[in-house]
């Protein structure tokens, strides 16, 4: 799964935990805990809950990153920030998106985050609040977000689907011509694209897009639903 890998990077833990999780997660957690029953403070309690990642337990695997969080915050260290966000993520890959924008917001107030590490985290904090139905308070995050890391495709990606939920076509499609600019070959983008066509009325156009999102990366899960797509419009849409 590709979260472990970016939650190794964000905030590295001690080097034989780092190793034992590539080989053995359990016995990484086992390790982890002895260490934490010893006193070993917040590296201790990330590796625990990247060893909680490594075997997908996400729901403890956030509550582990929110206690080493909390535990680097109270000895003002400085990885604090990047551990909320760990929380984030964790909670964000169990279903908990109320609580990944509590992480969030955590994160956020350390001040420690800046650049890209502060527009993911808003561009995270917008996912969860789209999940939540809390559609203006993302549309603010994910602008942010753009400030922050403008060459980031998954940005402008999540803009375009964003505006398409709120109705707004004309920056949906400004958005996603974006992020085709800077991704010319993603599915994902393509498969937006054609949503976003359909949503303007313009089915022909939206066919083209999900027809590429199908050929450029065949079997991923981008081509699966544009080729769900493509079945819904059936052969009479060609004729539009």
């Amino acid at each position: 799964m590709i979260l472990l890998p970016l939650l190794l990077q964000a905030a590295a833990p001690a080097l034989d935990c780092a190793q034992l999780l590539k080989t053995d997660p359990a016995k990484a957690l086992e390790v982890a805990n002895g260490r934490i029953l010893q006193g070993g403070g917040f590296s201790a309690k990330q590796c625990a809950a990247l060893a909680f990642a490594a075997m997908e337990k996400w729901p403890a695997a956030a509550v582990a990153f929110e206690q080493a969080a909390r535990e680097a915050e109270h000895d003002r260290i400085a990885v604090a920030a990047d551990l909320w966000v760990q929380a984030a993520n964790a909670h964000l890959a169990a279903n908990q998106p109320k609580e990944a924008v509590g992480a969030l917001d955590a994160a956020l107030l350390t001040g420690s985050l800046s650049g890209q590490a502060s527009g993911e985290a808003h561009l995270d904090r917008a996912r969860a609040e789209v999940a939540l139905g809390k559609l203006p308070e993302a549309r603010s995050d994910m602008d942010d977000a753009l400030k922050l890391v403008p060459e980031d495709p998954l940005a402008w990606l999540l803009s375009a689907s964003l505006a398409r939920r709120m109705g707004v076509l004309d920056r949906a499609q400004a958005d996603i011509d974006h992020a085709a600019q800077l991704s010319p070959d993603d599915s994902s983008v393509a498969l937006e694209a054609g949503r976003i066509a359909l949503a303007a009325g313009a089915p022909a156009a939206a066919r083209v897009a999900f027809e590429g999102a199908v050929k450029n990366q065949p079997g991923s899960v981008a081509a699966r639903a544009a080729q769900a797509e493509l079945d819904q419009l059936g052969p009479a849409a060609q004729r539009k």
